[in-house]
């Protein structure tokens, strides 16, 4: 049996040129799909995916994709992440727009030269092209909801 190849968190897929696959009879639609929430943050049928390829740029993160890539029609992915104790992310720049949502603990993330906490329900909003970086220097997990768009570009290491 042939490996799936994983989704990148980071950028949608370039599609492969050549001739349109041929499908028999109409695509079913997508499904109504309940993801019940676990107290260790976890959604049933999600997975625990890591951040990205382990390039030394980030340590100590997770995600877990809730709606994107399973077939949605969605102009949007809504992914879940996690940054234990002592962690970050890629300091990194992208055309595309985030929104940072907290829902567990807190941490800090860094836009250009500024740096903003953020606890549980706290809301950021991160311009295309801003560096940014997101860190947890406390004791406990900091997750938080990340929106972006489904087609977006590479991101750009700082």
């Amino acid at each position: 049996m042939a490996r799936k190849k994983a989704a990148s968190c980071d950028w949608a897929p370039a599609r492969k040129k050549g001739k349109p696959t041929q499908r028999k009879g109409p695509a079913a639609p997508p499904r109504t799909r309940l993801m019940r929430h676990s107290a260790d943050h976890s959604w049933t049928g999600v997975k625990t995916e890591r951040y990205k390829l382990d390039d030394g740029t980030w340590a100590d993160v997770i995600r877990r994709t809730l709606v994107g890539d399973r077939g949605e029609g969605v102009k949007f992915h809504l992914r879940y992440f996690e940054i234990a104790p002592g962690g970050h992310t890629t300091l990194e720049r992208h055309r595309h727009e985030h929104v940072v949502v907290g829902v567990r603990g807190r941490g800090k993330c860094k836009v250009r030269r500024n740096s903003y906490e953020i606890e549980v329900m706290d809301t950021l909003y991160i311009p295309p092209d801003a560096p940014h970086q997101l860190k947890n220097p406390y004791q406990e997990p900091f997750g938080f909801f990340c929106v972006v768009d489904a087609k977006r570009d590479r991101p750009r290491p700082v």
